[in-house]
C-alpha cells in the first residue's frame, strides 16, 4: 500500500495522477501546491500519454491559489520545472503504463485502485452538485451524466497525497 506524500513532497511542483485503461483514461493534473486540480481530461490511451509528456515538458509556472493582497510578489505560480511525479493506478493494463511512464524522468507511485468507482462517481456529484431533478434520485441510482474516469485519476491522486482537492472551473478539457 502507498503511503500518503510527505508534506515537502507537496512543494516539488505539480502532479498529475492517471486512470489508465484500453480504450480511455482519466488523467489530472494538480497545481504546484498539490491543493487543486487545474486540469482533466478523458482521453484515449495515445493521447494521453502526448498530455502527459507535454505536461513534464513545459515545466513552470504553474497556477497555485492566489497570494492575499500585499503577501508578495509571488502571483500564485510555482516555478518548479516538470512535474514533480505521476500517480497511476494498480488495476488491470497499469504495468504496460507504469513502464511507459518511467520514460518521463520524474516519480511513478502505484496506489490501489480498489473501490475507485463507487467512490469516483459520489466524488463526482461533490465536485458537480446534482440539479434540483437529478436530487430527487437516491444517491445510488445517480449515473454522472459523462464519462468520469478523470474523477477516479483524481481519488488517486487525493489518496497518494493524502486529502481532497479542489477543481480550478475550466479543468475539465471537452472533447
Amino acid at each position: 500500500m502507498t503511503r500518503p506524500a510527505a508534506p515537502s513532497a507537496l512543494t516539488l511542483g505539480p502532479w498529475a495522477a492517471l486512470d489508465p485503461g484500453r480504450s480511455k483514461c482519466g488523467l489530472v493534473l494538480s497545481d504546484g501546491e498539490g491543493r487543486r486540480i487545474v486540469a482533466a481530461a478523458v482521453l484515449p490511451p495515445e493521447r494521453c500519454w502526448q498530455r502527459l509528456q507535454e505536461w513534464q515538458g513545459q515545466g513552470g509556472p504553474w497556477p497555485g491559489p492566489p497570494e492575499p493582497e500585499g503577501q508578495g510578489a509571488r502571483g500564485g505560480s510555482d516555478s518548479s520545472p516538470g512535474l514533480a511525479g505521476v500517480v497511476v493506478g494498480d488495476g488491470t493494463g497499469s504495468g504496460p503504463w507504469r513502464e511507459r511512464l518511467r520514460g518521463l524522468g520524474v516519480p511513478v507511485v502505484s496506489v490501489p485502485e480498489a473501490g475507485t468507482t463507487l467512490a469516483a462517481r459520489r466524488r463526482y456529484w461533490q465536485l458537480h452538485p446534482p440539479g434540483p431533478l437529478r436530487r430527487l434520485l437516491p444517491e445510488g441510482l445517480r449515473q454522472p451524466p459523462r464519462d468520469w474516469d478523470d474523477v477516479v485519476a483524481q481519488l488517486l491522486l487525493e489518496r497518494h497525497l493524502g486529502r481532497n482537492l479542489s477543481r480550478q472551473p475550466g479543468a475539465l478539457e471537452r472533447p
